[in-house]
């Protein structure tokens, strides 16, 4: 099984694609879901997460089946 990754915004951009899937064994928090499909870039302190689009920390674990998310931050005025 497999864990579902989505890039939104200049993420999306960034990474030059809108989704990837894992293997669900091979990443166990969101933080090692980044280093696996950012092929070691260390991930951005501001960036954003979800796990089935509830907002979690890098160090959330992840399961077999999840949908893992990463937003750039918001700005507003």
């Amino acid at each position: 099984m497999s864990i579902t990754v989505l890039y939104f915004a200049s993420l999306r951009e960034q990474m030059g694609r809108a989704d990837d899937h894992i293997e669900a064994g091979t990443a166990t928090t969101v933080s090692e879901v980044w280093s696996r499909i950012s092929e070691g870039v260390e991930m951005p302190a501001n960036i954003l997460c979800s796990i089935n689009k509830e907002y979690v920390d890098a160090g959330h674990s992840v399961k077999d089946g999840d949908e893992v998310a990463f937003f750039p931050p918001v700005t507003g005025g």
